[in-house]
């Protein structure tokens, strides 16, 4: 009897065991888990005199045990508060140097034996480079030297809040924020409340977004204001001497002579309903010594937002240092008092100009006559302004003399912002004495260069031209060439005509080549090797359809290695895509990408399962187009199955997919409209959404580009929400979302009561939640349980549909 009785206790444990097991992270298939862990290829940090190359490497995902570090999430910031910086985000292990011409120069000595390196930065004369090294307990400042490459602690206690650290001055000094010395111990919330927390409005009429991570209590406060407050302290080269006033400084911006700092510290009254960047803060100009020289503004806490098209704040906004002098400060303000369309008027943004020593008034600039987008500076005699509106997407591009702002605008280019086929490219820029970005000019500054993705119907062909200012005719240098994928990095010689640039195939990794134009040569810098030769034979094809309304579509098409479609039929199917808004039909067909580009898999892509078996049609176009004076939510559902039965549809005459097995999955707005295929189609065999928002009652103040409220067209939101058509669910739809989801909109909520409704509505369902995992997963844990979940729901309710 005893023996009998210890057997069923046995048996009884390994069935819990096993349940129990199931509970905890699985793992994929081990051809899943090789592409998860395939080694990251080195990101490049050319230096600014273009003649030697930083090459950053990067460990592999980081673990769960590293997201369960603690992290404070206070005032719209996530951060660990031992070390007063990020608690998120990949950072360096390793690294190397090497010349433009390939040659390799070695190691970077003198690191610590595991560094967590951060935010690399090259000095203006390129002799030096600088960056964080982050330790259990603070954030270090290192500067290495370019010649002997050998590195040396400088400082420690940086406050990586704000994230930019530090910034190099010409002179070769260097600026950066750190937290304040023998500020003590940190508050700690009370474990018993003081009181209740309160929020009230004056009655003015105010909208907010769905922001996270918000204040909620005075001890929040209190921990925010602890963790906020910095000195800004300068290396000479030797030593580091802090200057100026403490406190919550938000932003440094050196002059680009380094003698002037605009400096932005905010302060009380805190606010619960919005984050740091809209509590009260002044704007100020610091000297050298750190006195303050002028107040430039100070702002009032902004609880209630400006909502709707081309409505800005009034007063200043924007301020920035002219490129092409030493000292010369902007700043924009609206004419129109914020509201683009309240009244009829020609100019409706005015530039203002302050220079050095920053007494007196400010002088009138240049005025727009749509909302100013910014200025790229060449010299007293050339820039470029910038002006557009995002209700109509008009894009307007100007010529002018800076020598003489109220002299006539020279209009280069007007376009929709949509239009990627007759984009002109964006000027090339180089650094100039300071290190700042300007025009780079040719034919004694009749000339300017462009470069561009060169968008076409057969993909993207990236280009470099020359575009003559006074004639408008563009001659080109140079176009990518099929079958290579080829972008400008950087036009490293103007005078001898060369580029870097990286260059790729479907079969050949990225890596970077210096281009002769005058010789038509090529020249192999890196040699990074492929980091997935399992997907060796893997088809990749760009597929253009139409829908059933004559607007052209497209989506990249996978197919397992050795697929042979007349001996083994159609595929089970993914469609994986992302709804995009368009006001113009002819623009929201255009095709992006390139089917020349090597194949990247990132850590959470669909593509990974076509070493399951199964057809993958990435990037689908699902455009969504306003016209007729509609906007393109006023009939959202209607084109988003339109754009799914196309895509369906032409992957089925092709002969690679059964229709009776295809699922639809997404991220983010993706989720959402995985959700409402699956409520208003039988398209699918089955769904994956992942961290969507899908109760749209719940961002009543406008969602995506959907500027209209919740109260001015409830009926619109209704219908936009999946969650009120959760009853109309017939196919199973699987939900992920990350338990720390830092994104507007997409609380972890919206998830659960979906789940819920769907739950209650009879629907096959499963809600998978991924503790610390934020709006994109990270940890190695996560992601591949994240794939087992997907695998496992797609070969039981699609591959293996009965």
């Amino acid at each position: 009897m005893r023996k009998v009785l210890f057997i069923i206790i046995l048996a009884v444990s390994a069935v819990l065991a096993t349940a129990q097991d199931k509970n905890g992270y699985q793992l994929p298939p081990e051809a899943i888990v090789s592409l998860i862990d395939a080694p990251l290829t080195p990101s490049v940090n050319l230096s600014p005199d273009n003649t030697s190359m930083l090459l950053l490497y990067r460990p592999g995902l980081p673990t769960i045990a590293d997201l369960s570090q603690p992290e404070f999430r206070l005032g719209g910031i996530r951060f660990d508060p031992s070390t007063n910086g990020p608690s998120r985000g990949q950072s360096v292990n390793r690294i190397t140097a090497m010349k433009i011409d390939g040659t390799l120069l070695g190691e970077i000595k003198g690191l610590p034996a595991e560094p967590r390196i951060g935010g690399v930065t090259w000095s203006n004369d390129s002799r030096q480079f600088a960056f964080t090294n982050t330790t259990d307990n603070t954030i270090e400042l290192w500067v290495a030297d370019a010649a002997t490459l050998t590195a040396r602690k400088i400082d420690e206690g940086l406050n990586g809040l704000f994230r930019g650290s530090m910034e190099w001055l010409p002179d070769g000094s260097l600026i950066y924020l750190r937290t304040l010395r023998g500020r003590g111990k940190a508050p700690v919330a009370s474990t018993v409340p003081a009181g209740p927390s309160v929020q009230e409005s004056d009655g003015v009429r105010g909208e907010s977004r769905t922001f996270q991570d918000l204040l909620q209590t005075p001890d929040d406060e209190k921990i925010f204001e602890y963790y906020a407050t910095s000195e800004l302290v300068r290396w000479d080269g030797s030593a580091s001497t802090a200057f100026g006033s403490k406190g919550m400084i938000t932003d440094v911006s050196p002059s680009p002579d380094g003698k002037w700092f605009l400096v932005t510290i905010t302060g009380r009254p805190f606010s619960y309903v919005v984050p740091y960047y809209y509590f009260p803060s002044r704007t100020e100009i610091w000297d050298l010594q750190g006195n303050m020289v002028r107040r430039l503004l100070e702002k009032p806490l902004q609880e209630n937002l400006p909502r709707g098209y081309d409505v800005v704040n009034p007063g200043p906004r924007n301020y920035s240092w002219r490129s092409d002098r030493p000292a010369s400060l902007l700043w924009v303000e609206a004419l129109d008092g914020g509201d683009y369309h309240a009244k009829e008027m020609q100019y409706h943004d005015q530039v203002f100009s302050l220079e050095a020593p920053f007494a007196g008034d400010a002088a009138p600039f240049i005025a727009t006559e749509k909302r100013f987008q910014g200025i790229i500076w060449g010299n007293d005699n050339l820039a470029m302004v910038m002006e557009g509106l995002s209700k109509t997407r008009v894009r307007v591009t100007s010529t002018f003399a800076p020598s003489d702002p109220k002299g006539t605008l020279k209009k280069v280019w007007e376009l929709n912002s949509d239009d990627r086929y007759n984009n002109p490219g964006f000027p090339v820029t180089v650094p100039n004495t300071w290190g700042r970005s300007v025009l780079l000019t040719a034919d004694k500054g009749r000339s300017l260069y462009l470069s561009g993705p060169g968008a076409s119907p057969e993909g993207d062909r990236p280009f470099m031209d020359k575009y003559d200012l006074k004639t408008g005719k563009t001659t080109r240098l140079w176009r990518s060439e099929a079958p290579y994928y080829e972008t400008v990095s950087e036009f490293i010689d103007p005078v001898r005509g060369l580029l870097l640039t990286t260059r790729q195939s479907v079969t050949e990794v990225p890596n970077y080549f210096i281009r002769d134009l005058r010789k038509g040569t090529l020249k192999q810098v890196t040699t990074f090797e492929n980091p997935y030769p399992q997907l060796a034979g893997v088809h990749k094809e760009l597929v253009t359809y139409k829908r059933n309304d004559g607007i052209d579509l497209s989506f990249t098409l996978y197919l397992p290695a050795g697929y042979d479609k007349t001996k083994e039929g159609p595929l089970p199917t993914i469609l994986w895509a992302y709804p995009r808004e368009f006001n113009d039909p002819s623009m929201a067909g255009q095709v992006s990408g390139s089917p020349y580009t090597f194949t990247r898999i990132s850590p959470s892509s669909v593509l990974v399962y076509v070493t399951q078996g199964y057809a993958v049609l990435n990037d689908a176009s699902f455009p969504i187009v306003g016209v007729g004076g509609k906007e393109p939510n006023d009939t959202f559902v209607e084109q988003l199955v339109a754009d799914a039965e196309a895509a369906i549809n032409k992957a089925v005459e092709m002969g690679v997919t059964d229709p009776k097995r295809v699922a639809v999955s997404g991220h983010s707005y993706g989720a959402f409209m995985t959700a409402h295929l699956l409520s208003h189609t039988r398209l699918f065999a089955a769904g994956i959404a992942r961290s969507g928002a899908y109760n749209r009652s719940l961002t009543p103040f406008g969602f995506q580009n959907e500027r209209r409220s919740f109260w001015e067209d409830p009926e619109l939101y209704l219908l936009m929400s999946p969650f009120t058509h959760a009853t109309k669910v017939k196919d199973p739809l699987l939900l992920i979302h990350g338990m720390a989801d830092d994104n507007q909109g997409t609380f972890p909520i919206q998830s659960e009561r979906y789940y819920a409704a769907l739950k209650g509505a009879g629907a096959i369902t499963r809600l998978v939640l991924l503790p610390h995992e934020a709006h994109g997963y990270s940890a190695r844990e996560s992601l591949l349980h994240m794939h087992w979940e997907y695998l496992r729901w797609l070969d039981k309710y699609v591959k293996n549909k009965k």
